[in-house]
């Protein structure tokens, strides 16, 4: 039945390699049960139902992903996005997490939308390769400030907006000890190196930091209190041009960059392209939209399942034994409750220092092209506001395509989106 429902022998394959392959995938990012709760509890929602949420639509996006397109890519909330909605949306824009989950909402359904009618590959060629860029840059930017923020490294300061915190507190210590661990783990290639970090960190808590064990096992918590109560009307009364079309963008670039360099990375491009690209696009889209009924932040493709792929993964079983790993992770909600924030800040600041090598592929020699980029990368942190990074970024590009001359290259989505972001700051503010 294996063999049939995802031909392995074709791919070259066989059942213990993708099942190997899928628990490399699941080690690398699992990670994600821990830190995302803590990163949407900021935002007022209860822990134990994202934790829920979080599995579930882990899990469900993954398996549709491997049985519907046959492919091993995994799919959980997406770091960045999940920061964006707490810190940005929620925190920033004072919009209620429930309209937000609506947001994220309406921003699947025009997924799913674009996909079909063939748009999004057509938006994603439209965009230079430097805003993409620029954007996962900012974003990691973006990430690598909370995280110093969670850890006590960074506070505010009146006089200089941030300083350096009390580094002799054991939170900062504690995130240090962590970070370092990641990046030594990771780089001696010991699987799962981002889970031990936090894993450490929260055992050092317990010693350390005050910090109580609240048990290892236990029936999943209640998802009741964030299932079903996204508020579509209260995203809309938000703005679309505020929300959904930053949540849409960032989310455009993330998912797709990765299934295609995922895909180039375990050979399944013919000529250079998926040749099931729309049923994948599709399981993404529709993942948003489960998870956000849920009750949980934009999900997307992960890249960390380039490890799985490393590891031999080449068809949807490797998929579909990170989805069931996922499911039962239900069962650990009281470990996932003792995390504390210090503990998945250098997971945070990891992933962040990652985001940051797209740098090099910016065009530099090009001040049209890279001077936008900057614009767009220091902006998210700057302005503690990726919405505003974006938008920046993008009105900065045209502006100077069109002064220099050379109009004729942007495409007109890019003139499109700049467009509809100058309006925004123009008659609606910042």
């Amino acid at each position: 039945m294996l063999e049939r429902l995802f031909k392995l022998s074709e791919n070259k394959t066989n059942i213990r390699t993708e099942m190997m392959a899928g628990l490399t995938t699941f080690l690398t990012m699992v990670y994600i049960i821990f830190v995302n709760p803590s990163i949407l509890g900021d935002a007022g929602m209860p822990k134990e139902s994202v934790f829920v949420a979080t599995c579930l639509v882990a899990a469900g996006g993954t398996a549709i992903m491997g049985l519907y397109a046959n492919y091993p890519i995994a799919m959980a909330p997406g770091m960045g996005l999940n920061a964006y909605f707490a810190y940005a949306v929620v925190l920033g824009m004072g919009i209620p997490w429930q309209a937000a989950l609506g947001a994220v909402f309406i921003s699947g359904c025009l997924f799913i939308l674009v996909t079909m009618v063939g748009l999004r590959a057509m938006i994603v060629d439209g965009i230079p390769r430097s805003m993409r860029v620029a954007i996962t840059v900012g974003l990691g930017m973006f990430l690598a400030l909370i995280a110093l923020k969670n850890a006590g490294i960074v506070v505010a300061n009146e006089a200089t907006l941030v300083k350096a915190g009390d580094l002799h507190q054991p939170a900062a210590i504690m995130a240090i000890v962590g970070f370092f661990a990641i990046v030594a783990l990771d780089r001696l290639r010991v699987r799962g190196a981002i889970l031990i970090g936090i894993v450490l960190v929260t055992v050092l808590s317990f010693f350390f930091g005050g910090n109580t064990y609240q048990g290892l096992f236990s029936l999943p918590p209640s998802i009741e209190p964030t299932l079903f109560q996204l508020d579509i009307p209260g995203a809309l009364a938000a703005g679309i041009l505020n929300v959904v079309l930053v949540f849409f963008l960032v989310e455009l670039f993330d998912a797709t960059g990765t299934l295609m360099g995922v895909a180039r990375r375990a050979g399944l491009l013919v000529e250079g392209k998926m040749d099931r690209m729309n049923k994948a696009l599709l399981a993404d889209s529709g993942a948003i939209v489960a998870g956000s009924v849920l009750g949980t932040s934009s999900t997307t493709a992960y890249l960390e399942s380039a490890s799985g792929v490393q590891a031999g993964g080449r068809t949807g079983l490797t998929a579909l034994t990170v989805a069931a790993l996922f499911l039962a992770c239900l069962f650990i909600a009281p470990l996932a409750a003792v995390v504390p924030p210090y503990a998945t800040a250098p997971a945070l600041l990891f992933v962040a220092c990652l985001m940051l090598s797209d740098l090099g592929d910016v065009e530099w020699g090009d001040s049209t092209e890279s001077i936008p980029a900057a614009v767009t990368a220091l902006g998210m942190p700057f302005t503690y506001s990726i919405a505003e990074g974006i938008a920046f970024g993008f009105i900065s590009y045209a502006v100077l395509k069109l002064l220099t001359g050379r109009a004729r290259e942007v495409k007109p989505v890019v003139w499109v989106i700049a467009a509809l972001f100058a309006f925004k700051i123009v008659y609606v503010g910042t």
